[in-house]
């Protein structure tokens, strides 16, 4: 039997670089939050061992494709505790809604959806906190996704304390392109010595994005994005880019700016949630059985 999982998108309300290490990598402090709002991706197992996606991305080699990844991830921990998984396989589709390179966690969310719904549907039996860690390796977002609680990140973002801020109606925007990550971090212009601060300190302070001044400088798009929706409130990037947001207390309010949002510009408003909607599905799920 087919079944729905959601793909929420994250926001970066804040994200602070505080240092940079050895391996290249940086450290930060972010505040993540989900959005009732993402992608979906149906999952059917089935006994024959056969992976299939329904819907490949172009340009994206299967074996390459984050979704694809998670599950072979998942038959390998299997394998290495012991358990028999030739008889695990499934066909996967997606209702794609994220942009790439967009900012909103598109691929990692997605991985996460794999990993908790395969570990599911298939009785894997591994916990939240093995799936956390089996999901680091495919990408620095994805344990938050799989934790499904709004947190305060630090190190690369995986150290992990789930916090509680204010749900506040989100119009996200996104300009048409698609930013990738390492183009942000390496810029030698990227601000990188931000103070740590404790998130209590951290959640009373107006709120930025370090990396907001790199993707304004290299994308001109981004730039007139934020310029835009500054006009109708506080706003901002998420992640690396490409998209920006703003934050209002009603979602008529964020629905009144959507109207008016220029041609070249794509938007939808959301309300942003402390649990996620893959988080609720998983509940549900474990209350039906």
């Amino acid at each position: 039997m087919m079944t729905r999982w959601p793909s929420p998108a994250k926001l970066n309300l804040f994200l602070y670089i505080t240092g940079r290490r050895e391996d290249g990598y940086h450290n930060l402090q972010t505040l993540f939050q989900f959005l009732e709002y993402g992608d979906d991706i149906d999952i059917e197992p089935r006994a024959d061992g056969v992976l299939q996606l329904l819907n490949p991305v172009a340009g994206v080699a299967d074996e390459d494709n984050l979704i694809v990844r998670a599950a072979r991830l998942l038959i390998s921990k299997g394998r290495e505790r012991g358990i028999d998984t030739g008889a695990w396989g499934a066909d996967i589709g997606i209702e794609k809604r994220l942009p790439m390179g967009g900012g909103l966690g598109g691929g990692s969310s997605n991985a996460a959806t794999v990993l908790v719904a395969l570990n599911h549907l298939w009785k894997c039996g591994f916990s939240v906190d093995e799936l956390a860690a089996f999901g680091l390796r495919l990408g620095a977002d994805v344990p938050v996704f799989v934790r499904g609680h709004a947190a305060f990140a630090e190190g690369v973002g995986e150290v992990l304390s789930p916090v509680a801020p204010p749900e506040k109606w989100y119009l996200v925007a996104h300009p048409g392109v698609s930013i990738a990550t390492p183009l942000i971090f390496n810029d030698p212009d990227l601000p990188r010595d931000t103070p740590m601060r404790s998130i209590e300190t951290l959640l009373n302070c107006e709120f930025a994005n370090d990396c907001e001044v790199i993707a304004r400088k290299r994308f001109r798009e981004v730039d007139a994005a934020l310029s835009w929706l500054l006009e109708y409130a506080p706003s901002r990037l998420t992640g690396t880019g490409a998209c920006v947001f703003a934050e209002f207390d009603t979602e008529s309010a964020a629905r009144q700016v959507l109207e008016q949002v220029p041609e070249w510009l794509q938007g939808f408003v959301a309300r942003g949630v402390n649990i996620s909607p893959l988080q609720q599905a998983i509940t549900g799920y474990a209350e039906l059985r």
